[in-house]
């Protein structure tokens, strides 16, 4: 019974641990888009149009926040017409 205690107890703990670990995986984070007034939710697919305009428009891969304002205006647009 001990061995049944331990080993509930061992896979509550692992599963506690690894639930935010999943979410944050699959969530990314938003970036607000102030020339569209709207939220682009920043995850694989929106990180993979962003490298598709980088290598489109000749530009070095960088951080889009890191980016200037004139260059993320440019990568909004591009995302809108697309």
């Amino acid at each position: 019974m001990r061995y049944h205690h331990q080993l509930t107890k061992l896979l509550t703990i692992a599963a506690l641990l690894a639930t935010p670990l999943t979410f944050a995986a699959c969530g990314g984070h938003q970036v607000y888009d102030p020339y569209y007034r709207d939220y682009h939710g920043w995850n694989r697919t929106e990180d993979g149009f962003y490298r598709r305009w980088e290598g489109a428009t000749g530009r070095g891969h960088m951080a889009f926040e890191r980016r200037p304002v004139a260059d993320q205006h440019a990568y909004f647009d591009w995302r809108h017409r697309g």
